[in-house]
């Protein structure tokens, strides 16, 4: 019997590991990035620069404090996030802390409850080396710990360089690269993606992204779209952004819905965001932040 629940358990911890897909492609995005199908890549600015492309830091000019904490379902997992962002000045940059905790299969009755925690720390810079070229890159610190059989600490560092491209003043595109080197572990895969965001309106973001990733046994693409909404009172000091979103992930056979909402001020901002999916898995997520809001400037132009 005991060998019986031993296999169930190993085989459960495992699946639940695959199928999660919990890793820090997924828990360093924010509420915003999730309600708009991950489709950021073209128009990261602040905290969003941080998960899916450093280049987009010097897209505004703000300084912004921002905290949040999302749950995950699927894999019971607790998303904790702090963050600060400058891109007043000439070098802007974030520096980051992200917590994962989460229990892949349950206790199945086992004396102990199965177990991964992850600690990520970091850095993001970025530069605009014209107004129509942004460069940027992350440097991030990273230990895992698990309880789960057959995985193994890992901790280290890892590295993410991105490049967004601003075509015209309505139209940016983007790239980056995910853990392009540093210590190999499967909390920090390996992956390239890119994005389109387009500003038809003022008012009125869309934006589809694509994600491949590369390390170990996993390959496969991930892509989504999304739109935001940014409704305004007739002062124009405050603002109600309404964010819809689908996603795709060929690797997991899964598909997602997603929707978010906001409250904006010039002194604070609050987003939720949400996803659930529709095929595949059984994943429903949901998550929130509060920004606090320093010295913020007119947006750079392409010109």
């Amino acid at each position: 019997m005991r060998v019986l629940l031993s296999a169930v358990v190993l085989a459960s911890a495992l699946l639940g590991r695959a199928h999660a897909n919990g890793d820090s492609l997924q828990d360093l995005l924010g509420p915003r990035e999730i309600a708009l199908g991950e489709a950021m890549r073209g128009d990261a600015t602040g905290a969003s620069a941080i998960g899916l492309n450093p280049a987009g830091l010097p897209l505004n000019k703000e300084l912004v404090f921002e905290g949040g904490y999302g749950y995950r379902q699927s894999d019971q997992a607790s998303l904790l996030a702090v963050s600060a962002c400058d891109s007043t000045n000439v070098a802007p940059g974030c520096f980051f802390y992200d917590y994962a905790g989460s229990s892949p299969a349950g206790d199945l009755g086992t004396a102990m409850p199965l177990s991964h925690t992850t600690h990520i720390a970091g850095a993001s810079f970025a530069h605009a080396f014209t107004p129509r070229v942004l460069v940027g890159s992350t440097i991030k610190y990273f230990h895992y710990d698990t309880n789960v059989p057959a995985e193994a600490d890992a901790s280290g560092f890892s590295f993410d360089l991105g490049t967004t491209i601003r075509l015209a003043e309505m139209v940016n595109v983007g790239f980056a690269a995910y853990n392009l080197f540093g210590t190999s572990s499967p909390e920090m895969p390996r992956a390239a993606g890119g994005g389109l965001s387009l500003h038809p309106l003022p008012m009125l973001t869309l934006n589809y992204d694509m994600r491949w990733i590369y390390s170990g046994d996993m390959h496969g693409a991930r892509y989504g779209g999304g739109a935001e909404l940014f409704l305004r009172s007739s002062s124009g000091q405050t603002g109600f952004p309404v964010r819809a979103g689908a996603l795709r992930d060929n690797y997991l056979g899964s598909t997602y819905l997603s929707a978010g909402l906001g409250f904006t001020t010039m002194s604070f901002g609050v987003d939720v965001g949400g996803r659930k999916s529709i095929s595949g898995l059984n994943e429903t997520m949901v998550i929130a932040s509060i920004r606090l809001f320093g010295p913020r400037m007119a947006a750079p132009g392409v010109q």
